[in-house]
């Protein structure tokens, strides 16, 4: 195969060459074409090693209409497109004389055009828009999860793997031998790992990895979660990234940070304002005001998300900034320079990473382009205040329910703006179903309160 040919296909900085070698040394046979669904579940199709050019050079097609969210049957051909920066062996197959590697791909189509369809694809979207202004954009995203007990077949039970609390070590910590393994596959795999540690809720971890560009650091959100569970799994137990599984103790969250960077500085930097803060920054700070309730069925996406999202369990549910306070909805962390960096804190990690990040981007964007406003920031704790007082205030509340926010997603502009109208149709569509699914079903609590009363 030319390099002309390699150059084409390579986004990142890993060479084909030194995909060979490391293909040869570590004794690679098999590859993982990996992709997502709209839901941002992992998807992947595994083929023999002897096939690297064909899958460096994208001849490796699939059935579109399987794939949720993607092609109807009478236009379901589509190829994968492997990002060589995502080439990684699997630490936990490697073994002598053997190991498995895989690749995240873009989608295309027949003709060698990006397939709108594909989540990975409306993200390079937005980082093209942000590119015509000048900006790259970094993000650091922060997923908690779950660890729970699986059954003999390996289902998920709803027992909790320990009752440990915030930072709290072994030996309460029961899953500090699962974190250190799942630290060292990510290693492994090319990831710079900041911090592991319990968190609040019982049964409830996190592990931080370094940020990255956009489009790098919803890849790694969408490994790091598939590794998790991978890890969980060889230890008898089942991670989940459900936002609420357990009720009266906190969810999970995705807290999303981001930075727009201009000619290798942080453009959300400015030394001589009080807070240290860009013009640019108070921009994006009121562009993410402006679309929070219109992209919240995207950064929140499940029935169960707006479980999560009430009042006493720390997930912002109420509309405002700060330079500090964590009742708030955005928070400034206290790095300044290059860390400066504007955090959301509603969004969760059920939400395809592709998607929050665009749409995330996106509002803040629409905000330094039109040179929005932001409100004054909120210091006070948003969470202790009466509900006449939040009024007064104006601040405003994140949708209570999936049904709500897929209702401001449609009423609102950035939606089909930022995903495009396929993805966007089909993402209204499936939350649609979703809720409508959820509506009409008979709970356990209908049950217990109903059944034996009436």
């Amino acid at each position: 195969m030319s390099q002309t040919t390699i150059s084409k296909v390579t986004e990142g900085t890993i060479t084909f060459e030194e995909i060979q070698e490391i293909v040869k040394t570590k004794s690679v046979e098999l590859l993982h074409l990996q992709f997502v669904d709209i839901e941002g579940i992992l998807k992947h199709v595994t083929v023999t090693v002897e096939q690297l050019e064909d899958v460096v050079e994208g001849k490796m097609m699939f059935d579109g209409s399987s794939i949720k969210g993607f092609s109807p049957i009478n236009k379901s051909d589509l190829y994968l497109l492997p990002d060589l920066n995502t080439f990684a062996v699997l630490p936990w197959t490697v073994e002598e004389g053997y190991a498995e590697a895989r690749f995240l791909c873009s989608v295309k189509n027949p003709d060698g055009t990006l397939f709108e369809g594909d989540t990975r694809n409306v993200l390079k979207n937005t980082v093209a828009r942000a590119a015509e202004q000048g900006y790259t954009i970094s993000v650091g995203p922060e997923l908690e999860f779950f660890l729970f007990e699986a059954d003999e077949k390996g289902n998920p039970t709803v027992t909790l793997h320990d009752n440990a609390g915030y930072f709290e070590p072994s030996p309460k910590d029961l899953g500090e031998r699962v974190r250190l393994e799942i630290y060292r596959a990510l290693k492994a795999m090319g990831f710079t790992i900041e911090a592991s540690h319990h968190e609040v809720a019982e049964g409830q971890h996190e592990i931080n990895f370094k940020y990255a560009d956009v489009l790098s650091a919803a890849d790694k959100a969408t490994t790091y979660k598939w590794v998790v569970k991978t890890i969980a799994g060889k230890y008898g137990l089942h991670a989940t990234f459900m936002p609420k599984p357990v009720f009266g103790i906190n969810g999970s969250g995705m807290h999303v940070n981001m930075s727009f960077f201009k000619d290798g500085e942080n453009a959300f930097f400015d030394p001589s304002d009080k807070a240290q803060l860009s013009e640019a920054a108070y921009q994006f700070i009121a562009g993410l005001i402006e679309n929070v309730k219109s992209f919240t069925a995207v950064t929140n996406p499940l029935v169960n998300s707006y479980k999560r999202l009430v009042p006493g369990y720390e997930a912002p549910c109420y509309i405002a900034w700060s330079a500090s306070n964590r009742s708030a909805l955005i928070r400034i962390p206290a790095k300044r320079g290059l860390a400066t960096r504007v955090e959301l804190r509603c969004p969760d990690p059920s939400a395809n990473p592709y998607l929050a990040f665009a749409v995330i981007a996106a509002a803040g964007l629409e905000g330094i382009e039109k040179g929005l406003t932001a409100p004054a920031p909120v210091e006070a704790d948003i969470f202790h205040m009466s509900e006449a007082e939040r009024e007064e205030r104006g601040i405003e509340n994140l949708p209570g329910s999936l049904e709500t926010a897929v209702a401001a997603l449609e009423n609102g502009t950035i939606g089909r703006a930022t995903l495009g109208d396929h993805v966007y149709d089909e993402y209204v569509a499936l939350k649609k179903a979703e809720w409508d699914s959820y509506r009409t079903a008979v709970h356990t609590w209908e049950l217990v309160n109903y059944q034996a009363k009436f």
